[in-house]
């Protein structure tokens, strides 16, 4: 069992540059992951997000990778001989004929053009470049290793609590399924005051008499409801044990163990069988609220 909830922290330390890598994780439906990459290395962030797909499979998360490096080691200067030869003649050309008679200067156009992009370029060294990818992705790798453990650890944790409570809720329902026989009796009893009413009647639709039975039978019998709970109470032990996500087949649990607590307090009208539904619902609260941290 996985929490969703963790966090995984890389860091990778070279002469000329440093590479810092967070991923942090919470609750979510499905798997949503945001990588916040230095520009210059957008074109891994597929290959990054398809990582978080292989080792997690719901939650929301986040990874920050911050580049910080020297210029002077990492880049190099580009310069277009060709544009700027081209750029000079025409300049020079233009000094002496189309600008003659107006204020013009060569040199001083020069001055402020020849550092345009597409000039003079500073780009970062392709062997530099290259380095920092591959420690770029092992940094990341050992964050998301981390975060894999840290969500590890945190599930170990949801496993006793949710162990802790599966026992609360059989002792719980062990309380109710004592009552069974007070309950059978207080049905019967019902039934037969209400059949006997009938009886007195002038006229006995028999009909009618045996549709009032099948309502009281309907209404008062919580057998089924309480072997139904019993069985999702098992269920949700072995499910608790599996290695693979088990939020949403938790989640569904969780409902249908509602569904029957609540069918078990309309029927039943004894005040301890409705105390304990009532803690039963408490109890079924307090795990619903932790699977949504679970993966």
């Amino acid at each position: 069992m996985k929490s969703m909830t963790g966090y995984g922290h890389g860091e990778c330390q070279k002469t000329d540059y440093q590479i810092v890598v967070d991923i942090k994780s919470v609750n979510h439906r499905f798997l949503d992951a945001q990588v916040r990459l230095p520009r210059e290395y957008n074109h891994i962030e597929l290959e990054l997000k398809n990582k978080l797909k292989d080792q997690l499979s719901r939650g929301r998360v986040e990874c920050f990778i911050t580049l910080t490096k020297e210029a002077a080691s990492s880049q190099e200067l580009s310069i277009n001989w060709a544009v700027l030869d081209a750029l000079v003649k025409e300049v020079a050309e233009a000094e002496f004929h189309r600008y003659q008679d107006q204020p013009f200067s060569a040199e001083k156009f020069l001055e402020g053009a020849v550092m345009h992009p597409s000039i003079v370029e500073v780009k970062e060294k392709k062997e530099a470049t290259d380095e920092i990818e591959i420690d770029l992705i092992k940094t990341f790798n050992e964050a998301l290793d981390a975060l894999y453990v840290s969500r590890q650890t945190e599930g170990t944790g949801l496993h006793s609590f949710f162990e802790e409570y599966i026992n609360l809720l059989k002792e719980e329902l062990n309380r109710v399924l004592l009552k069974t026989n007070e309950l059978k009796q207080e049905h019967y009893d019902k039934l037969k005051q209400k059949m006997e009413e009938l009886m007195t009647e002038t006229l006995v639709d028999e009909s009618r008499l045996l549709s009032e039975v099948a309502i009281l039978v309907d209404k008062g019998d919580v057998t089924e409801e309480l072997d139904r709970l019993s069985v999702h109470l098992q269920s949700m032990e072995q499910l608790i044990e599996k290695e693979s996500p088990i939020g949403k087949e938790m989640d569904f649990l969780i409902q249908e163990m509602n569904r029957e607590v609540n069918t078990i307090g309309s029927k039943s009208t004894n005040l301890d069988v409705k105390s304990s539904v009532i803690q039963l619902k408490t109890l079924i609260e307090k795990i619903r609220e932790q699977v949504q941290n679970i993966e």
